[in-house]
């Protein structure tokens, strides 16, 4: 092998010569003799003669060998790039397309701080321009006008607030605030439960009644919530109301829904693997029913993602942790917390926290925080020889996705900045209790300026923890530095020292320290619920469009400051011991009712299934066969025993009988005919209830007197002998006249060709709404009236009914004459004689 020196200067040379002007040369050929001199000195280095090739070579492939290793094994450097993500309520615009949201973490510039990056951002995207839209469209309809318009409301918005159960939690105790703040503005509320608790005497203390609701095996809700402006539902355990408010007429009412609870978005990832598809459609359709989905923090909405439909909100704060607060100092005392936990009695615990969100630079973040607390290791060592005692300084990192490639790393961090081995540990997520509940000081060492004040800082102030933090906007907007925590500048990190040197004394707390975390404690109990109680008004003020009727609420700047500035906190004092006999539990109750009724449905499914012989033969097929086999036989039993039967007042059996087979004759699909036909055949009078939509099943009446009337083919009850409005009066078929309208449609409707329908001799009607304000004719009225037709005691006449106990201007308890006379100056006693009896019987 021969040496690389002359030829690769002349080869140098050449390349060099090629590519650049020559310096000029002086007199007498110098340039010749200062060739070697144009070489750069590193290559003269590699190009001197005793580096050959092989040892080039072996120096190149040591150098990529150690850098591939440090890749490959260092955790932070293959996430320095930004990631992408996709949040919820921002994955379609209006304008089309997919927009996207970029976590910004950018890595110090130096070693000497923390530089601010911008960390996941939701916007509810969907929900403000449609409320700017309508907003504008409203704006626009009065311009048009030309002229201002004046409301004359009569009446209070009305709202229904619905629990899974009344008993003392974060969010009865969040929204008993709420309602007391709403009430104040103006709104009037009722509570709707499907499990009574100690917290309904909290409500009517209020003056908000409550109403238990039965809950039978088909999930329907006899409520008319067309009473109620906006129906605000609380936690996933109140998903029942769902299955009437899904239905007409009750699908265009304003839902609200707040989800605090974290254990459905659990399951998805499990419904997932074991194809549970009828449950996540089932809540897919649910979450896609309400107008708004609140959230109290940002990170929901992520573990949410696949239920999103564009109506996600959050609403940031909750008593949650503050509630929580006693179970968790009583935990902290335990022994084996701190066993567990690796730690001694007598350790100075540091715990350092940080976003909830999992991204690139957080391993940097650690490593610069654990350099600021090397020097009080030393302190406390110092401290530990001087007095002779045994305090260790431990260190424990929260960390939400702990992998393998960390913990190596972590240990040669804390090595080299002197803390001894297992002084510094990550601990998981599940842990955060424990962690919290043992620590002498919290530090937040993230770097990520988020969009709200974290909850990890707010449970370790309500757990009087020491808070330290850097100055980040969300931060230094509830932490006064000094007052209730410790700040210092993200930029320079190594201010940490120094507020960590003062926070700490003699192997303890200082008096500042002390002081401060005494301050944070109760900063901490009311923290945020200026905000969160604010953001409920502001957001019923976009979503319910009040009636002409209602009066106009208050708006939300209206509120007086110290309504909404605490949670109602006295009113639980009595019955919050009780929230741990119902915590297990909370948001899994109803999770279990429905997988249980998953897999008892599959069973009947797998135990009903039947080789099929032929696809023309199906089982629907053969099963409507032997329903009309068996209707046939009945009705030739019925028309044999008719013509056997005696005469009625009405009208002979035979005519009866001739009546019914001219009915079986006719080829006529305005309604099914089932056997209260026959009954009410020979019946004096037929009351119509009007309906639409399954929602108003379970208010309509299953006996012969009373007959539906269904304003759609759509909501037509299966099975039952209701009259098909749309069909005899095809107007009702366009949406819009079917709502001007209302039940006068199904009058109309039953007025056309009425001999066809009708063979009674007298029609009444009743709403279904009476039905459903438990104002409908009772058995005794029933009676009566029956009673005066039959025997034509008043001739023809009107009759009406109502419930005069439930007229608010009847305080005695009057009847219905005494109240008109006492309403219209005794006027009515000369047109109400006839009709008395019936009235005192209604």
């Amino acid at each position: 092998m021969g040496s690389l020196d002359s030829g690769a200067g002349v080869g140098s040379y050449k390349r060099a010569a090629a590519a650049a002007p020559l310096p000029r040369a002086s007199a007498g050929g110098g340039g010749a003799a200062r060739r070697p001199g144009l070489r750069s000195r590193l290559a003269r280095f590699l190009l001197f003669e005793k580096v050959d090739y092989l040892q080039w070579i072996g120096t190149a492939a040591a150098f990529f060998f150690v850098t591939i290793l440090f890749v490959a094994f260092f955790p932070g450097s293959a996430v320095f790039e930004n990631p992408m993500l996709l949040l919820p309520s921002r994955r379609a615009s209006a304008g089309g397309g997919v927009r996207q949201s970029r976590t910004e973490v950018l890595l110090p510039r130096d070693l000497g701080g923390l530089d601010t990056g911008q960390g996941l951002v939701f916007e509810p995207t969907r929900l403000r321009e449609k409320w700017a839209r309508e907003r504008r469209e409203e704006a626009e309809s009065l311009a048009k006008l030309g002229r201002p318009v004046k409301r004359v409301g009569v009446r209070k918005p009305r709202l229904a607030l619905v629990f899974g159960d009344l008993f003392p939690d974060a969010m009865q105790l969040q929204m008993v605030s709420v309602a007391s703040v709403l009430e104040a503005m103006g709104y009037e509320m009722k509570v709707f439960s499907f499990e009574d608790g100690p917290c309904s005497n909290i409500w009517r203390a209020i003056g908000v009644p409550v109403q238990i609701l039965p809950v039978d095996t088909k999930l329907l809700i006899s409520v008319d919530w067309l009473d109620y402006d906006g129906i605000l539902v609380n936690s996933v355990e109140a998903r029942p109301v769902f299955s009437s408010l899904m239905q007409e007429p009750f699908k265009s009412i304003p839902v609200i829904w707040t989800v605090q609870e974290s254990s459905l978005a659990h399951r998805i990832s499990e419904y997932n693997s074991s194809e549970m598809v009828q449950i996540l459609d089932g809540w897919k359709e649910v979450f896609s029913r309400a107008n708004v989905i609140v959230f109290p923090n940002y990170i929901l909405p992520v573990m949410y993602a696949a239920f999103d439909s564009g109506n996600y909100f959050v609403i940031p704060g909750s008593p949650k942790v503050a509630f929580q607060a006693d179970r968790l100092v009583a935990k902290s005392y335990d022994r084996n917390v701190r066993i567990s936990l690796g730690l001694g009695p007598r350790d100075f615990v540091i715990a350092i926290v940080g976003s909830q969100f999992s991204y690139g630079g957080h391993l940097m973040d650690e490593a610069l925080v654990l350099q600021a607390v090397g020097p009080l290791l030393q302190h406390l060592q110092q401290y530990s020889s001087e007095n002779s005692t045994q305090t260790e300084l431990k260190v424990r990192i929260l960390s939400r996705n702990v992998t393998e490639k960390h913990s190596p790393a972590l240990d040669v961090i804390a090595l080299n900045v002197g803390f001894p081995r297992g002084a510094v540990e990550h601990v998981a997520a599940e842990y955060v209790d424990n962690l919290l509940g043992v620590a002498s000081l919290v530090i937040y060492g993230s770097c990520l300026d988020e969009q709200s004040f974290p909850s990890v800082l707010v449970q370790a102030m309500s757990l009087e923890k020491l808070v330290i933090a850097p100055d980040l906007g969300m931060i230094t907007k509830y932490i006064d530095d000094g007052v209730n925590g410790l700040l210092f500048p993200r930029k320079n990190i190594a201010m940490l020292t120094q507020v960590l040197l003062q926070a700490v004394s003699n192997g303890e707390l200082s008096v500042l320290g002390q002081k401060v975390a005494s301050v944070g404690k109760i900063h901490a109990k009311d923290l945020m619920a200026s905000e969160t109680i604010e953001g409920y008004a502001v957001l019923l003020q976009n979503v319910i469009k009040f009636p002409a009727e209602a009066l106009t609420p208050l708006s939300a700047g209206e509120i007086p400051l110290a309504l909404k500035q605490e949670w109602k906190w006295h009113l639980f004092e009595h019955v919050k011991h009780l929230y741990h006999m119902n915590e297990s539990l909370t948001g899994y109750k109803i999770l279990q009712k429905i997988e249980e009724e998953w897999r008892s449905n599959q069973k009947d499914d797998a135990r009903g299934s039947t080789p099929k012989i032929d696809e023309a033969f199906s089982t629907i097929a053969w099963e409507e066969e032997r329903e009309n086999r068996i209707m046939s036989i009945k009705m030739r039993l019925e028309e044999e025993e008719l013509k056997d039967r005696s005469d009625q007042t009405h009208g002979t059996w035979e005519e009866v009988y001739r009546n019914v087979k001219k009915v079986d004759r006719m080829k006529n699909e305005l309604h099914e005919r089932d056997e209260k036909e026959l009954e009410r055949t020979g019946q004096p009078l037929c009351i119509y209830e009007p309906f639409f939509g399954e929602g108003t099943w379970p208010f309509l009446h299953q006996s012969s007197l009373y007959r539906g009337i269904g304003l759609s083919s759509k909501g037509r009850r299966p099975g039952a002998d209701d009259i098909d409005a749309s069909s005899r009066l095809p107007l009702l078929n366009n949406g819009y006249y079917r709502d001007i309208l209302g039940e006068f449609g199904a009058f109309f409707a039953l007025a056309n060709r009425i001999d066809r329908i009708h063979k009674n001799s007298w029609i009444g009607f009743q709403s279904w709404r009476v039905t459903a304000r438990k104002v409908n004719l009772s058995k005794n009225a029933e009676s009566a009236m029956l009673e005066a037709i039959q025997t034509q005691k008043h001739g023809d006449a009107f009759y009406f009914w109502v419930r005069m106990d439930q007229d608010p201007r009847s305080h005695a308890n009057q009847d219905f004459w005494s109240l008109c006379d006492t309403i219209n100056a005794g006027n009515c006693s000369c047109f109400g004689g006839f009709s008395k009896d019936v009235w005192h019987a209604a």
